[in-house]
């Protein structure tokens, strides 16, 4: 894939800085997809599923009330950077909303997804496992 003209590779990182000053919901956007192959992959690893107890599983975990719930075990752990980009993840401006979720819930999931994929994006891969360490999938 290409963009300014130059080539992107898989897992490519981008400076810290720029991710820092992205739009909250296109952070969210990409924390979205990064969550869930994370809950995917964790529970692939985890046992022998069939597909369907997978997505049944996962669907739990990735939705906006199962990102709220976890969010709130994870504000603790966030550094000062992080809290200030789930907060501007939970108070932008989304163009949809969800159907089976509160607008608190998903406000708060969009914020937990801004973390996720601002960490993703400056490849720091490492935080992403400390945040949910103990966690079970």
């Amino acid at each position: 894939m290409c963009y300014n003209g130059g080539m992107i590779r898989f897992n490519e990182s981008m400076p810290r800085e720029r991710a820092r000053g992205m739009n909250a919901v296109v952070l969210a956007f990409v924390g979205d997809a990064v969550w869930s192959l994370y809950v995917r992959e964790g529970l692939v690893f985890a046992a022998d599923y069939k597909t369907g107890a997978l997505q049944k599983m996962a669907s739990a975990r990735v939705s906006a009330k199962g990102q709220a719930a976890l969010a709130e075990w994870v504000l603790p752990k966030l550094t000062e950077e992080e809290r200030d980009i789930f907060l501007r993840g939970r108070n932008a401006k989304k163009p949809t909303k969800s159907k089976s979720a509160s607008v608190a819930e998903y406000n708060i999931s969009t914020g937990f997804e801004a973390v996720v994929g601002f960490l993703y994006l400056v490849g720091d891969y490492a935080r992403i496992d400390e945040l949910f360490a103990g966690e079970t999938l």
